[in-house]
């Protein structure tokens, strides 16, 4: 009923009497004139500024006009040469409110989720003298408003909201209806010719003078298109792509009309056209029979980010212009232009669908600030922190990572604020003028778009309640403005509404307003603490009182957030604070932060509290108990209310800028100006960093694809490695005084290379974090550096036009060639002018100049081709330059190169232009990339990217996504073509939503549905023979391809590793595998499948497969079967390294430099020196690696290459050493006697290992070998009489074993990766696997003693899971089956009938653990929870089908660990169990209790130094994860934790016992930051912090009498400083320029070696030296004893470095030095101080890398890079060999009594007991 009182038209201007301004405004030269045309008054609106001279319907803002007509007409007329805009706010169903815009002051179209503009162009032809110009034509503006919400943003519109029409126009009156009229047509016309039409009624029809046509006087204009055949529904994904023909970019809708069948020379009219994004074949709007040629035009789809906004659209609507000034059929319209076109409609192109819509979406930011770094805000649950990132707004949830996004700002953002309940979320951008938006942050929606009076906003702040907003900036003047807005209106279809607005002259850097009263506010700046007050419609404040803090400039304010507070907080770039009684307008308390005197700087000048330099504090906040301050020198602190002392500090990298109190008051949110977010964790007293950035323009990017890391280089002078996964900065290299430029991944080594302005090239080890080479072959600037594919060559070119070439196969990289003046001399040139081929045999560059395009052969470096871009367009007047290139996949071998305005699509061997992609973009796309499947083609476009379908051969489309606020620099695809990357202003990782394609184009494919059923027939007789001999045996030479075309085969063949469709085939012990091609195979589209073969014997020929062949046909696996009985057998055909599958599940070892070393001899049995006692730490990185028997109390997990059994009661351990690598999984037997283990691949093995341990006897009876890369599960079947073993995603193999003999029964070979394989409990022929696209159920197929896989079902994943992967298995009650998801959801099948009935989010991470006994069951995720679930209703669930609810599945019980879930074993009750961590924790779990407590734990990273307790009652261990752990020597156990966020601990000493004071005990710790902390063991505290270097320490002792601390750094200098003062009071710069490896302190008698002191003491340093000296450090005395220097010894084998320099004094014999890594022999030299000369040697297998001397027997410990301990009896000179650890034995200790020795291997420490002494 709403809409009947509209029927069938509304006159606007009436209804709302416009004349009397009541219900209507008008602003700035407006007025009623009588129009000569129209014979009526009319409204003319004039005025040099458009803004400010228009009329607006309704009054305000926050009315609306509420029409709902779909059509909108506008009777106006523009001014000549004069531009107009027309304003039309539409309001949505789902109440989104969307401003359309028309001016002819656009020249392009732009849209964002709650703004389209539309170009409004006059075009006019060769007018005649009786014809009016176009600009003095009255126009009739047809508008559908329905189809132009529907079309370019897939909504539906609601209502009109508001309309203003601004100068230059005259207006006669606007009309809404359902009906579309026709203009040019009268009632009369139309009853007289019966024309289906709906003549325009009489008050809206422009009056035509007798004799005269309307199309002679006026203009009618139609958008979208009358022609258009709309949907009533929003478009869908699958719809049908229309007709259309792509001719340029961005379509220019001007109509092209057929040619006339007459030809009228005075024909001619002007042509109104309008820039759209999308557009149909124009029709005219005709009172006769339309002539029969078709239309073209032009055709782009437009998407943003957004989804709303971002979809592309179907080419429904285009403008159309009608001038019928003949009769009967012709017609005739020129363009200006665009020539006129005839297309007939049979010759319009079907265009290809470009699927789905859109093909992008936003997954990940990288990225913080852009206008400023000082906005980061809590949510209201503490869960999740709001930031902005450049153009988009950023929430990020702290627990998962994962991030939404706020999208529609077309700039920076420079003002944040969001409500006190998270529902409202306010925004402004940047540029003048400011813009406001006013977001609902649950759903992401724009509530409100509004421009703000002030010329650019700074500062946003909520009431509250959230019904006001202040904000403050600066207007167009200059002058300080704050502005008040009402919101309470917002999200209920009203508006914000300025309450007040005020000027003042006082400099505001920050604005709150009081959360206990919305009137009140509080501002400070420069010399000023202004209250300000909200009352009658006005703003007004008043000055605090500052006293003779009045000249200080403040940063930031907060009020007091306790109850009875009447207190400020206001802190200062000076450092002070100030406490303020705002009821009282008086300053309480003024403190000041000063900055400590840092040892060695020279003594200031008397600084009082009012002068000197304070320490700058840029940000504050306030909580009922604490305030957290952030301050210039990188600190936040946390005091109290009363700022007694310090709480709390972090040091940040850069200067912080903002700090946020959580709501709790529990977590305090940091942001620096180096890019850095983060919180502070209060409880745990732990620093999380949640992101970094780059602080300026990313200028290039890298991707490595074996490593999944992204690199990236950046103005601000810094590469930085990038996680893809977790898109968490791993590195950071900084270069001070050189821009790095280009950046490039080695594909097979974990290293990148990076060039720099200066011209170097630099090889950076991702491992060590360092510089591994460097070269200096160019003279300008790095302009491109690419790898080649194969990792064997390196090519970089600089601005000076040189060309290098690097052989890279090793890891120090060497120079081959340099070739000058080949390149494009243009330091302006993008990093992707360079490119090399995907076989690594083409190289292609831009050059010598800009216009010409090199292709080269890049091992030789010679001349193939070269073409001259500049005359590919013989008729553009202009010459093209080559921009970027990139190479397509092969075959065909293509290039692409980016030009000014298209891409253009070469033959690499011709040069020969393939394809041409025109109107690409308005300017040169510095980068592009083709995806690996030559699908998509990715371009940047200025702020915008775009995805073109570049399979489409009919001309292909786009889709255009934007996000950027500054040009994007560089696109790429991620390696496993699933993402793409996008990088400007930050950086920006997109989902592509398409499917991969299975085949690239090109290549000869068969049927295009399901792959061809395989049948064993007389076909599969001859597919054997093509492959084997007529014996059956492999055959010895490839046979050539057959020139017939290959027969029509029953058997559907599956491509090699080469992709040509040849099988590879191995013998089980042969030879390695031979490649055999034969005749007849084709590739075909689909999953590739083989026939399961079997030998059945000698003569039995070849059995087909097994089961149904239906069955087989849907399976992607390969069935293979080797046997004892047949001649051969056959292995899976080797695929490439498949990339790393998205699911924490998969294992991947640690990367290790080291080898093990060959040949190591056991020490006998019986008269082993050492004896493994312990170990410290369990494997996190593992996989199912913890085993626990509550009923026999067996309990084993993995450390390294150990399996550790221990004892819960007693701690002792038994450890089964076998193993060459680290172990990945374990499993147990049903009747707990048989271990099974698995290892990775190691050295010159092919295989990895499982081994078979008796658990009773602890012994090993068997050794397995099948899977090529790693092991991913192990399973025993319930009767025990089968194992199966599951590879990797590398792998892809299943395999069958027979546990009574352990042979391999069957094997299958998985075309994609699986996650997790587990027996039915139900009986013993059931497996099933869960993996990337479904669950399958295999049955286990007995012929005799054959055993064979077959599947059973294989089930999809189910619709609720969406696009994730299935990660983990387990079996509950007959017959459900529980599978969890990466996505967090818990799947149940009944295995019964293969259907999934019941789905339930169970978690927002991916599951990687489920356990279920009973009506129990227990999920582990990567989100570090731990979940207890009550299942007993699934059964009953299970009945109802899939109308099943999870309503009745309920949470028990939920923990958070410290770490990923790996494993997790439990009671058959559920009620306790052990869980495993990938921090190195396994926690015993109480569901009972509701606990978990620390069973074992370790250390996270390498630990680099063990220390002993005088007494040797505790000892105490550090490592890279920065943490100080002191452990108990008794029972191992951790006793205390220091933790030191974002640093290294590095070296490490405890202090000697003191007479005096016996019971202190202090640790002095060295870190990566230059800093030394002492702790105190008794009091569990940090005593005092100094930083007496600049860069790390590498080495720390306490002196003798431990009055003193010596300390060693990385640039060579020696500290001396005293703990008792905290002060340095000299530096040694003896060893300056190499690291100080050791240092080493002990005492001796006064005046022995003719040296006064009682102090002797080493160091030792990394260039080959060793100095000693004498001191006495309470006199001040230091004396050099000895200086000796070696000669530089070669590289270690194993690491690729220098041995490390060790040195120390020999326990039994001060006077002597034991030393080793010094000169070029492999030994141990035992140097005399007394003699000055070497004495003894002990020779060495390897380069020692850690060295220890036994205080009581005379024994020496060496550890070596070939993971190898020795143990060597300096009397007699026996050696013995111990062999435990996975990795370099960095650290060798013994104990002060000589009866341990501790030696640590990453991060694994073995405790040895020494015996036989």
């Amino acid at each position: 009923m709403a809409r009947v009182w509209q029927h069938p038209f509304l006159n606007v201007f009436r209804h709302f009497k416009v004349h009397e301004w009541k219900r209507s405004t008008k602003e700035g030269d407006v007025a009623a004139v009588m129009d000569k045309t129209l014979k009526c008054t009319v409204y003319r609106i004039r005025g040099s500024v458009s803004a400010s001279n228009y009329i607006q319907l309704p009054k305000t803002s926050t009315q609306s006009l509420g029409l709902t007509g779909r059509y909108l007409y506008v009777l106006f007329r523009p001014m000549s040469t004069k531009h107009f805009i027309i304003h039309l706010d539409l309001s949505t169903e789902d109440n989104q409110v969307i401003r359309v815009s028309l001016s002819n002051l656009f020249k392009e179209f732009k849209s964002t989720a709650t703004w389209l503009q539309f170009p409004f162009i006059c075009e006019a032809g060769t007018s005649r003298k009786d014809m009016a110009s176009p600009g003095a034509r009255w126009t009739c503006l047809q508008l559908d408003l329905h189809d132009i919400i529907l079309v370019y943003l897939n909504r539906r519109y609601s209502h009109l909201k508001s309309v203003r029409l601004c100068a230059n126009l005259l207006v006669r009156s606007l009309y809404t209806s359902d009906l579309c009229f026709d203009p040019a047509v009268t009632v009369a016309e139309a009853q007289r010719a019966k024309l289906p039409i709906t003549p325009m009624p009489r008050e809206m029809a422009f009056p035509v003078p007798k004799g005269e046509s309307w199309h002679a006087r006026y203009v009618h204009i139609r958008f979208p298109s009358g022609n258009s055949a709309a949907s009533s529904e929003p478009v869908q994904k699958s719809c049908s792509p229309p007709e259309a023909v792509l001719l340029r970019h961005m379509p220019q809708l001007l109509p092209h009309p057929a040619a006339s069948r007459r030809s009228r020379q005075d024909s001619v009219s002007p042509v109104v056209q309008m820039l759209v994004p999308t557009a149909s074949c124009w029709a005219p709007s005709a009172s006769g029979p339309l002539p029969e040629n078709g239309l073209s035009c032009e055709r782009s789809e437009v998407s943003s980010v957004g989804g709303s906004s971002g979809c592309s659209q179907k080419p429904l609507t285009c403008v159309e212009a009608t001038d019928k000034r003949a009769a009967g059929s012709d017609l005739q319209v020129s363009a200006q232009k665009l020539a006129i076109v005839a297309t007939a409609p049979e010759n319009v192109a079907m265009h290809e669908s470009f699927l789905p819509d859109p093909v992008l979406r936003l997954k990940g930011v990288i990225g913080l600030g852009g206008h400023s770094t000082k906005w980061a805000i809590w949510t209201e649950d503490g869960a999740a922190v709001v930031y902005p990132c450049h153009a988009v707004i950023v929430v990020l949830r702290i627990d998962t990572r994962e991030q939404r996004f706020f999208l529609g700002h077309t700039d920076k953002v420079s003002a944040l604020a969001l409500d006190r309940r998270s529902s409202l979320l306010a925004s402004a951008q940047a540029r003048a003028p400011s813009m406001l938006r006013l977001w609902d942050f649950q759903t992401g929606g724009c509530l409100s778009l509004f421009q703000s009076p002030v010329h650019t906003l700074c500062s946003l702040s909520f009431s509250g309640s959230g019904a006001l907003l202040c904000g403050v900036g600066r207007d167009q003047h200059g002058r300080t403005m704050v502005v008040a807005w009402g919101t309470d209106q917002v999200g209920r279809g009203g508006e914000a509404i300025i309450l007040a607005k005020a000027h003042t002259d006082v400099d505001i850097q920050a604005f709150e307003v009081a959360s206990f009263d919305e009137t009140r506010m509080v501002s400070c700046g420069r010399g000023s603490v202004r209250l300000w007050r909200l009352r009658s419609g006005g703003l007004r404040s008043c000055p605090v009182d500052l006293g003779e803090h009045h000249a200080l400039e403040f940063t930031d304010v907060a009020f007091g957030q306790a109850q009875d507070s009447h207190m400020l907080y206001v802190c200062s770039c000076s450092g002070h604070i100030l406490e303020i009684d705002y009821q009282h307008m008086a300053v309480r308390h003024a403190r000041r932060l000063l900055p400590t005197q840092t040892p060695g700087s020279p003594l200031p000048q008397k600084q009082t509290f009012s002068s000197g330099p304070g320490i700058a504090i840029s940000s504050l906040s306030v909580s009922q108990t604490t305030c957290a301050v952030g301050s210039e020198d990188g600190y936040l602190r946390l005091w109290p209310l009363d700022f007694s002392s310090v709480l709390l500090e972090a040091e940040h990298e850069g200067p912080v800028s903002s700090v946020c109190l959580s709501p709790d008051g529990l977590c305090v949110l940091s942001t620096t100006s180096s890019g850095q977010l983060g919180f502070l964790d209060i409880p745990s007293r732990e620093y999380n960093v949640l992101a970094r950035s780059h602080t300026a323009l990313v200028l290039a990017l890298a991707t490595g694809g074996r490593w999944g890391q992204l690199a990236t280089v950046s103005r601000d002078l810094t590469a930085r490695i990038w996680d893809l996964a977790t898109l968490q900065q791993l590195y950071d290299f900084t270069s001070p005084k050189e821009a790095p430029c280009a950046a490039a991944f080695h594909p097979t080594q974990p290293a990148f290379f990076c060039g720099f302005s200066s011209g170097a090239v630099r090889s950076f080890s991702l491992e060590a974090a360092e510089v591994l080479v460097e070269h200096r072959c160019h003279r300008g600037a790095i302009t491109g550096l690419v790898a080649s594919p194969d990792g064997s060559l390196l090519f970089s070119t600089c601005s000076q036009g040189a060309l290098a070439q690097y052989d890279c196969a090793t890891t120090h990289c060497r120079v081959l060639h340099v070739i000058a003046n080949v390149v494009c001399k243009d330091a302006r040139l993008s990093p992707n002018a360079l490119a090399v081929s995907g076989d690594s045999r083409l190289l292609a560059f831009v050059g010598p100049s800009k216009y010409t395009v090199t292709i080269m052969d890049a091992a030789s470096l010679d001349d193939l081709l070269r073409v001259d871009v500049s005359t590919l367009d013989l008729a553009s007047s202009r010459l093209d330059s080559a921009v970027a290139i990139c190479f397509g996949p092969a075959p065909p071998s293509h290039l692409l190169v980016s030009m000014s305005s298209k891409v253009v699509v070469l033959d690499s061997t011709s040069g020969r232009m393939v394809r041409e992609l025109s109107s690409a973009h308005p300017v040169a796309s510095p980068s592009l990339a083709l995806s690996g499947d030559a699908r998509f083609l990715l371009t940047a476009a200025d702020r915008a990217i775009k995805v073109w379908d570049y399979s489409a051969q009919a001309g292909p489309n786009c889709q255009v996504y934007i996000g950027h606020s500054e040009p994007v620099q560089a696109v790429a695809f991620t390696p496993d073509q699933r993402q793409l990357l996008s990088v400007g202003d930050a950086i920006f990782l997109w989902d592509i939503l398409a499917l991969p394609e299975r085949s690239p184009p090109g290549s000869d494919q068969g049927s295009s549905g399901a792959p061809q059923t395989c049948e064993a027939g007389p076909n599969t007789r001859q597919l054997e023979d093509s492959v084997l001999g007529a014996n059956g045996l492999p055959r010895q030479q490839v046979p050539l391809p057959s020139q017939t075309p290959p027969p029509q085969l029953g058997v559907c063949a599956g491509p090699s590793e080469r992709g040509d469709g040849a099988f590879s085939m191995s013998d089980e012990e042969g030879p390695p595998e031979e490649s055999h091609s034969p005749k007849g195979f084709r590739q075909t589209l689909g999953p590739p499948v083989l026939v399961q073969k079997e030998a059945c014997g000698a003569g039995d020929g070849v059995c087909g497969a097994a089961g149904d062949s239906r069955g087989l046909s849907k399976l992607p696996y390969f069935h293979d079967r080797p046997t004892k009985q047949g001649p051969w057998s056959t292995r899976r055909a080797r695929a490439q390294p498949a990339a790393r599958p998205d699911s924490y599940q998969h294992f991947t070892a640690r990367y290790k430099a080291s080898l093990m070393a060959k040949n190591v001899s056991s020490p006998p049995a019986g008269g082993e020196l050492l004896r493994l006692k312990a170990v410290v730490g369990y494997n996190g990185n593992g996989r199912a690696n913890v085993i626990w028997r509550p009923d026999t109390g067996f309990f084993a997990y993995t450390c390294g290459r150990l399996v550790v059994v221990e004892d819960l009661h007693s701690g002792a351990q038994q450890h089964w050493l076998g193993h060459p690598e680290e172990i990945s999984t374990l499993a147990l037997s049903q009747d707990a006697q048989v271990l099974a283990s698995a290892s990775g691949r190691s050295g010159a093995a092919s295989c990895c290992q499982i081994r078979i341990w008796d658990v009773p006897g602890g012994s090993c009876q068997q050794l397995l070998s099948y899977h090529c890369t790693a092991v991913q599960a192990l399973a025993f079947s319930l009767d025990d009489k089968l194992l199966v073993t599951l590879g990797d995603y590398g792998d892809c193999t299943l395999a069958l074993w027979s546990t009574a003999t352990y042979e391999l029964l069957s094997s299958t070979h998985l075309l994609e990766p699986v996650h997790g394989v587990a027996f039915s409990p139900w009986g013993t022929g059931e497996l099933a696997c869960v993996g990337q696209d479904a669950l399958t159920l295999w049955l286990m197929q007995h012929r005799g003693a054959n055993v064979s896989l077959q599947v059973h079902h294989r089930d999809p994943i189910p619709e609720a899971v969406g696009a994730g992967e299935l990660t983990s298995l387990c079996y509950g009650a007959e017959p459900l089956l529980y599978c969890g998801s990466n996505a967090g959801q818990v799947c149940v099948w009944d295995t019964h009938t293969g259907r999934c009935f019941l789905t339930w989010e169970a978690d927002e991470g991916e599951i990687g653990v489920l356990l279920c006994s009973g009506s129990r069951l227990v999920s582990g995720s990567n989100t570090r929870r731990l979940r207890l679930w009550a299942v007993g209703a699934v059964p009953e669930l299970r009945r109802k089908g899939s109308g099943a609810r999870s309503s009745s599945v309920f949470m028990e019980r939920e923990l958070t660990l410290d770490g990923a879930i790996v494993s997790a074993v439990f009671h058959d009750s559920m009620d306790m169990g052990v869980v495993g961590t990938t921090a190195g924790t396994l926690w015993y779990v109480s569901w009972t209790e509701g606990t978990s407590t620390r069973l074992i734990s370790g250390h996270r990273s390498k630990v680099n130094e063990v220390v002993f307790s005088p007494r040797e009652s505790h000892c105490a261990t550090c490592g890279d994860d920065g943490s100080v752990r002191v452990w108990s020597l008794a029972s191992m156990e951790l006793v205390i934790q220091f933790q030191v966020l974002n640093q290294s601990c590095l070296c490490l000493a405890w202090s000697p016992p003191s007479c005096a004071h016996p019971e202190q005990q202090y640790v002095a710790a060295g870190y990566s930051d230059g800093t030394l902390r002492v702790f105190s063991i008794p009091q569990t505290a940090m005593e005092f912090k100094m930083h007496p270097h600049a860069a790390a320490l590498t080495a720390i002792v306490f002196s003798a009498d431990g009055q003193t601390i010596l300390s060693g750094d990385k640039a060579g200098l020696v500290a001396v400083s005293r703990p008792r003062t905290g002060m340095t009071f000299r530096v040694l710069s003896d060893h300056r320029g190499a690291p100080i490896s050791t240092i080493q302190s002990t005492s001796k008698e006064y005046g022995d070696f003719r040296v006064e002191g009682t102090d002797l003491w080493l160091a030792a340093s990394g260039d080959q030296r060793v100095s000693v000296w004498a001191s006495d450090w309470l006199r001040d005395r230091c004396e050099l004893v000895d200086w000796l220097s070696f000669p530089a010894p070669t590289l270690m084998e194993a690491l690729g470095c220098p041995p490390p320099s060790l040195a120390a004094f020999c326990p039994w014999d001060k006077a002597l030095l034991v030393c080793a890594g010094l000169g070029p022999h492999l030994e141990v030299i035992f140097y005399s101080l007394r003699q000055k000369q070497v004495v003894d040697k002990i020779p060495l297998p390897f380069f020692a890398v850690s060295l220890s001397l036994s205080p009581g027997a005379r024994l020496l410990a060496i550890g070596f890079a070939e993971r190898v301990l020795r143990l060597v009896d300096c009397v007699s000179g026996a050696a013995q060999d111990f062999a435990g650890h996975d990795d370099c034995v960095q650290v060798c200790r013994f104990s002060p009594a000589a009866s341990l020795l501790f030696t640590a291997a990453h991060n694994e420490i073995l405790v040895w007991e020494v015996t036989g002494y």
